[in-house]
């Protein structure tokens, strides 16, 4: 991290890879910024060149207390989830899943792709569930590219695909105040960002841009200050997204792949998962087992970590 003012937080990557050579850049949770609005997690992946032969599937493992929200701009994906949900996820749709108080799912290369060569590139990220609805029922919702509301502003190319934003509003449904946006700025282009929530951050995708004037490389997140927009610039054409939305209602911890208010509900998922008891992908028999032992003890590879 470092502080490009007092007010502006700027976030630098950290790489992961998921498996099978499988890497992303992972933003959130930071040390120093563990949410910006609901979002508690933020996966930038690709672009990757997928080849016949490659196995970057992540098979069925669990969630609780959040909701996943998965965006590609390029390459496809296969959701199969314990609700029975099969949905092939397509550039430019957002993917809402609910895990509430138990999911299981996976994401898999589609058969169709099998033989081919293609690219994924995209975004996963964690909404963090209101305590008040952390132990809702499980669901999964798809948005295809065409519901989501696009236009023109200040000369950009806007998708509004979660929230509300100059007008439009996404049909996404939410269960708190959440702002997620797709920008595509041309070169030369100034865009004046609002106050479109109390917390809101820019993440530069493919290209460098500037925030209130301080330089933003490609692939890291501007935290802009509480309760404030920005001035949005670049030399060069540039993808940016905005995310953000109302502060969360109370800290949160994150283990593995759970997320709770509280560190005893993430230990009885552990146990649950463990025990093969939060449900099963239909026709997988696969899954990835709960890691560490014991688990939610050791840090940081699977301890639990206030938000």
């Amino acid at each position: 991290m470092t502080d490009a003012t007092p007010e502006t937080r700027l976030l630098k990557p950290h790489d992961k890879d998921l498996g099978g050579g499988f890497k992303v850049r992972r933003l959130l949770p930071a040390a120093q910024q563990r949410s910006v609005g609901p979002f508690v997690f933020f996966d930038h992946f690709g672009p990757a060149t997928e080849q016949p032969g490659t196995e970057h599937d992540v098979r069925p493992h669990p969630h609780i207390g959040l909701s996943t929200v998965t965006y590609l701009f390029k390459g496809a994906m296969m959701h199969r989830d314990s609700l029975g949900s099969v949905q092939e996820i397509l550039p430019g749709a957002i993917n809402w899943m609910t895990a509430g108080r138990g999911i299981v799912h996976s994401e898999r290369k589609p058969e169709r792709l099998k033989a081919d060569t293609y690219v994924n590139h995209g975004l996963q990220l964690w909404a963090a569930l209101p305590q008040a609805h952390e132990e809702v029922e499980p669901s999964f919702e798809h948005t295809p590219a065409d519901a989501i509301p696009e236009l023109t502003e200040q000369g950009a190319a806007v998708r509004v695909l979660v929230g509300e934003a100059f007008g439009a509003r996404s049909p996404v449904k939410t269960l708190s105040q959440t702002v997620y946006l797709d920008i595509a700025l041309p070169a030369g282009g100034r865009f004046e960002l609002p106050a479109l929530a109390p917390e809101l951050a820019v993440y530069a995708v493919d290209a460098d841009l500037a925030a209130n004037g301080e330089p933003v490389e490609v692939h890291t997140m501007a935290v802009l200050p509480l309760g404030q927009g920005g001035t949005i610039t670049a030399d060069a054409a540039v993808r940016l997204v905005v995310i953000g939305g109302e502060p969360l209602d109370g800290p949160r911890y994150i283990t593995w792949n759970f997320v709770s208010s509280s560190r005893e509900r993430i230990l009885e998922a552990g146990a649950d998962w463990a025990a093969q008891r939060m449900g099963h992908v239909p026709g997988e028999t696969e899954f990835i087992p709960l890691p560490g032992k014991p688990f939610g003890v050791r840090e940081p590879d699977t301890g639990t970590t206030p938000v």
